[in-house]
C-alpha cells in the first residue's frame, strides 16, 4: 500500500512540547529534510456526530437498520457504465422506496443533457471575482439538475489547482489560490445545494495533470509527492471550505498521493478528510479510480463508481457481489458497510431528496426519445429515455452575466476601447466564428473550430445550435464589419488589415481537456503555452497592417505573449476565458462600452514557460509508479513568482477598467484577541450504532425474482453465498478497529470551528475617479510577521470583494481576517498556528498593485 519512505507523506507526531515560534520553526525544517513515513489510519471514522447533519443520519439510521446486506451493496455500487440514463446509476432498494441514484458531471452544466444551460467555465466564474455570481451559477446548476431528476451533480471542481499551467483540466477550477478556490468552493456548494442537490467536491487531491493520471487500471500512475504542511496550506484549503458548506459528496482522484492511490488512501480519507475535517458526507471514486476491494473500503471510500473494477463496461467490480462476499468471510467488517449505506442515504435525506423528487428525464447514451433500458448491454424494454423537460428558465441572463464580469482587459493603450460602432471594422481567425459543423459536432467539445467555450472532457456540456459567437455579436452591434476567416498569413490578410482607419481584433485561443481525447497531440494537458493555430504569427501579421490591433484571447489558462504583445500596434488585449453559450453579446457589451470591464486574472500571465518552475513542467515519458515531486512547495503561481523575483508579464489579480479607482484611508481593528493555538474543540456528538453481527448468507443469494440475468449490470448477489467461510485475511499494514483520538485541529465541518473566528476587521474606502460607472475588485493580501522560523510566502491573498461605483461615488469596504487566515499549519503540533505578533495588510487592484497598507495591533502572548 505504501512505496519507500522517500515517498511518503510528511506526518509529525503531535508535539505536547510548548516551543517558541523560532523553536517551532527549527522543528519544522528539520522535519522538512527527513522522509516521514505516512501512518495508516484506520478505523474509517463514522459520520453523524455534526449536529446539522444529525436529523439526516437519523432518518438514515432508521432505513438502513431494516436493508439487507444486498440492499446495502446496492446503495453503496453503480450499476455498472451506460446501464442507466446517467453518467453514475447506484442500485435501488425498491423494497423500502429508496431510488436510484443519479450523479452527473459535472463542473459548468449537465453533461449530455438537452434543454439545459452551457455556463461559463469555472475559470472564468473565477475570473470575475464575484461570490454573488458563482454562488448564483451554482445555484442555477444545481436547479437545471433537480428539474432534470439529477440527484448528484459531479462538480464543482477545486483540484487541480493550477500548480501546472498546462494542466489539462484547470480551466474546470476557479483559479490558481487556495484561497480564492476556496472561496469559490463554498458558495458553488452552497448554491447547489440549497437548490436541493447534492454538490461534489473533486478531484480529491493533488490531481495536477492529465498524462499518467492513472485511470481505468493503468499502470502507468503519478505519485504526487506532497509534503503535510503543503497538504494543507495550499491543495487541502479549497476542499476544507467545500466541507464547512456542507458538501454532500467528495470524489477521489485517479493519481497517488505519496506512493498510496487516492481511493484507497486511508491517511487522506480516514485521517484528514473524515476525522480532522469533519466531513460527513460520503466518498465516492472518481469513474474507475478505485484499485481495489477490501483495501479501499477499509480506507474510507464509501460508493464506487461506475460500478466497473478495473476496465470500462465489462460489468466486472470490485464491489458489488465482491462486497457482498468480503462482507461474509469477515474481511470487511460490517460496521464499514453500515457507515458507508448511512453516509450516502443521509446526505439523500440532507438534501431533502427523500420528497417528490423529479424522475431522471434524459439519457446520456441517445438523442432520441427511446431506447432500451440498459444501454450498456443493448438489451432491455424500449422505453421513453428524452422526455424533453426544458430546465434553462432565466438562466441565460446570469450566464451572461459572469461572462460579462469575467472578461478581463489586460491592455488599452490609448484608450482604444470602448470602440464605437460606426467604426470600420476588420475581424481576423476562424475562432471569431462558430465551428462550420455546429457547436456541438466534436464529441465531449474534442476539438478546437470555431469559438472556444470550454475546454474538452467530462466536464462539458451542449452549447446551444443557435450559439451567438463573437462575430455574430459584433456584426449584430457594428455597422461596418468584415472578417477575414482564416488563421492562414496572405496577402488578402495583409490588404484587409492595412484598410484606412481599421480597428482590427485578432481572435486567438489556447485549449486543454481531459486525457481520453487527444487534440492536435495534446494529451489533455497543453504542449504549449502559446496559442494555437498560427496564433501569434497571425496578431503580427495583422498588426504590422494595422495601425490599431486588439487581440481578443479565449483560453483555458496562461499564455505566453511574447512574440506580439510590445508591438507598437498592438493596442488592447481583451481576455474572455471560456464563456460557454454566453460568447457573443457580453464580449460586444464590453468592447463597444455598453459595461466597464472588470474581470481579474485569476492565475499569473508569465513571459516564458520556465517563470513558473522546472517542477511544475507535465511529465510526458514516463512508467510504472511515476514520482511527481511537488518540490516548490508553498511557492505556487504568483507565490512563486514573488519568491523568485520574476517579474510577470501580467500577474495574478490584474485587470483594466474603463474608469479608475482611488484606495484610501486602510482601518484596522481588532475584534478578538488572538492566541497562537485555538481553542480546543468540544467533544462530538453521538453516531448511529448497528449491529456488528455478520449477515446470514442468504441476504446475498440471488432472490428467485430474478429469472433473468442483465448483462454487465453489477448486481450485489452471490452464487452459493452459503458456501462463504469465515477466515483470517491480511489487512493493510497498521490497520486497527480501535477509533482514534478526535483530532485537535477538528471539531466540526470544515475542522476546529476556532479557525473561522475574526480577529481583525480591515476597511478601506474606495472612490471612483474616472467619468463612467465601474466595478473595482479590491484584494487584500497578508504579509506575515519577519523571524518566526516558518518558511512563509512573501505575501498571500486573504480577502476580495467586488463593488460597482458610479462616478464620483465612494464607497468603504470590509474585510474579515479569520484565524485561519492569519495561520500557518504545524507539521509537529498537527495544528494551525499563528506564527507571530504583527501582520502587514495590503489592499489594491492585483498582488503587485497594492495601493495601502497598515500594520495589524501587536497582541501579547499569556
Amino acid at each position: 500500500m505504501y512505496l519507500p519512505q522517500s515517498l511518503t507523506l510528511l506526518v509529525l507526531a503531535v508535539s505536547t512540547v510548548t516551543a517558541s515560534p523560532l523553536e517551532l520553526g527549527k522543528e519544522q525544517n528539520e522535519a522538512a529534510q527527513v522522509n516521514f513515513h505516512s501512518p495508516p489510519y484506520y478505523p474509517a471514522p463514522k459520520g453523524g456526530w455534526a449536529p446539522t447533519w444529525a436529523e439526516s443520519y437519523r432518518k438514515a439510521k432508521l432505513l438502513v437498520e431494516q436493508m439487507t446486506l444486498a440492499e446495502k451493496v446496492n446503495v453503496t455500487t453503480g450499476t455498472g457504465w451506460s446501464m442507466g440514463l446517467c453518467v453514475g446509476n447506484t442500485g435501488p432498494v425498491e423494497r423500502l422506496g429508496y431510488p436510484s441514484i443519479c450523479l452527473q458531471d459535472g463542473p459548468l452544466g449537465l453533461r449530455f443533457a438537452d434543454l439545459i444551460t452551457a455556463w461559463p467555465a469555472g475559470i472564468t466564474a473565477g475570473a470575475t471575482w464575484s461570490r454573488d455570481l458563482i454562488f448564483e451559477r451554482a445555484h442555477a446548476m444545481g436547479e437545471e439538475a433537480k428539474i432534470k431528476g439529477v440527484h448528484v451533480i459531479l462538480g464543482p471542481a477545486v483540484g487541480p489547482l493550477g500548480r501546472q499551467p498546462k494542466g489539462g483540466r484547470n480551466w474546470e477550477g476557479f483559479g490558481a489560490d487556495p484561497y480564492l478556490m476556496g472561496e469559490a468552493a463554498f458558495q458553488a456548494v452552497t448554491g447547489i445545494q440549497i437548490a436541493g442537490v447534492q454538490a461534489t467536491i473533486k478531484h480529491y487531491i493533488a490531481n495536477e495533470q492529465e498524462q499518467y493520471r492513472g485511470d481505468g487500471g493503468s499502470k502507468d500512475i503519478l505519485s504526487a509527492n506532497v509534503d503535510d504542511r503543503t497538504l494543507h496550506e495550499v491543495y487541502l484549503w479549497p476542499f476544507s471550505q467545500a466541507v464547512k458548506a456542507g458538501v454532500a459528496s467528495v470524489m477521489c482522484s485517479y493519481n497517488s498521493i505519496n506512493g498510496s492511490q487516492a481511493c484507497e488512501n486511508s491517511k487522506l480519507l480516514n485521517g484528514v478528510l473524515k476525522d480532522e475535517l469533519g466531513f460527513q458526507g460520503y466518498v465516492m471514486s472518481d469513474w474507475l479510480a478505485q484499485r481495489s476491494g477490501v483495501g479501499s473500503a477499509l480506507a474510507g471510500l464509501d460508493m464506487t463508481m461506475p460500478g466497473d473494477g478495473n476496465q470500462w463496461a465489462d460489468g466486472k467490480s470490485l464491489w458489488g457481489p465482491e462486497l457482498s462476499r468480503s462482507i461474509l468471510n469477515s474481511s470487511i467488517p460490517i460496521d464499514r458497510l453500515n457507515d458507508a449505506a448511512t453516509r450516502i442515504v443521509a446526505a439523500w435525506y440532507q438534501l431533502l431528496q427523500d420528497r417528490n423528487f423529479p424522475a431522471t428525464s434524459f439519457s446520456s447514451w441517445t438523442k432520441n426519445d427511446t431506447d432500451v433500458t440498459y444501454k450498456g448491454a443493448e438489451t432491455g424494454p424500449i422505453i421513453t429515455v428524452n422526455h424533453r423537460v426544458d430546465a434553462r428558465a432565466g438562466h441565460a441572463a446570469i450566464a451572461e452575466d459572469i461572462a460579462r464580469e469575467a472578461i478581463t482587459l489586460l491592455k488599452n493603450e490609448g484608450n482604444i476601447l470602448p470602440l464605437k460602432t460606426s467604426d470600420s471594422i476588420k475581424v481576423f481567425g476562424e475562432h471569431a466564428g462558430n465551428n462550420p459543423k455546429g457547436p456541438n459536432a466534436c464529441p465531449d467539445r474534442g476539438c478546437n473550430i470555431g469559438v472556444l467555450t470550454m475546454g474538452w472532457g467530462s466536464g462539458t456540456a451542449e452549447l446551444p445550435e443557435d450559439l451567438v459567437s463573437p462575430i455574430d455579436a459584433i456584426k449584430s452591434v457594428a455597422s461596418n464589419v468584415e472578417w477575414y476567416n482564416n488563421n492562414n498569413v496572405t496577402a488578402d490578410l495583409k490588404k484587409i488589415a492595412s484598410s484606412r482607419n481599421a480597428k482590427c481584433i485578432v481572435s486567438i485561443t489556447s485549449d486543454a481537456g481531459e486525457v481520453y481525447v487527444v487534440v492536435e497531440g495534446n494529451v489533455g494537458d497543453r504542449s504549449s503555452l502559446h496559442a494555437w493555430h498560427n496564433g501569434d504569427a497571425l496578431v503580427k501579421a495583422v498588426a504590422d497592417s494595422c495601425k490599431n490591433t486588439i487581440v481578443l484571447i479565449h483560453s483555458v489558462g496562461p499564455i505566453i505573449m511574447e512574440e506580439w504583445i510590445d508591438h507598437p500596434n498592438v493596442k488592447a488585449v481583451v481576455l474572455a476565458h471560456l464563456p460557454g453559450q454566453a460568447a457573443g453579446y457580453p464580449l460586444t457589451d464590453i468592447i463597444f462600452g455598453k459595461v466597464s470591464p472588470s474581470g481579474h486574472l485569476p492565475y499569473t500571465i508569465g513571459k516564458r514557460e520556465e517563470d513558473w518552475g522546472s517542477s511544475v513542467k507535465i511529465i510526458t515519458n514516463a512508467t510504472g509508479v511515476i514520482p511527481q515531486e511537488f518540490t516548490e512547495g508553498l511557492y505556487v503561481d504568483y507565490k512563486w513568482f514573488d519568491k523568485m523575483n520574476i517579474k510577470p508579464r501580467f500577474e495574478f489579480g490584474f485587470g483594466l477598467s474603463y474608469t479608475s479607482f482611488r484606495f484610501s484611508d486602510l482601518k484596522i481593528r481588532e475584534v478578538t484577541t488572538p492566541t497562537q493555538e485555538p481553542s480546543l474543540p468540544e467533544a462530538r456528538g453521538e453516531t448511529p450504532e448497528y449491529s456488528t453481527e455478520i449477515p446470514d448468507a442468504s441476504e446475498a443469494e440471488w432472490p428467485a425474482s430474478i429469472t433473468t440475468r442483465i448483462p454487465k449490470y453489477i448486481y450485489p448477489y452471490l452464487d452459493n453465498a452459503t458456501e462463504i467461510v469465515q477466515g483470517d485475511y491480511p489487512y493493510p499494514e497498521g490497520y486497527s478497529t480501535t477509533p482514534k483520538p478526535a483530532p485537535i485541529a477538528g471539531g466540526a465541518e470544515g475542522g476546529n470551528p476556532a479557525l473561522w473566528d475574526v480577529i481583525y476587521s480591515v476597511t478601506v474606502l474606495i472612490e471612483n475617479t474616472g467619468k463612467v460607472t465601474g466595478k473595482t475588485v479590491p484584494q487584500l493580501y497578508l504579509e506575515f510577521p519577519k523571524n518566526t522560523g516558518y518558511d512563509i510566502p512573501f505575501r498571500q491573498l486573504r480577502g476580495f470583494d467586488k463593488i460597482e461605483l458610479k462616478a464620483g461615488e465612494k464607497k468603504r469596504v470590509e474585510f474579515k481576517l479569520t484565524r485561519k487566515d492569519l495561520s500557518v499549519w504545524d507539521v509537529v503540533r498537527q495544528q494551525w498556528i499563528i506564527p507571530g505578533q504583527e501582520y502587514t495588510v495590503n489592499v489594491g487592484r492585483s498582488s503587485r498593485d497594492l495601493a495601502v497598507r497598515g500594520k495589524t495591533p501587536k497582541w501579547k502572548k499569556n
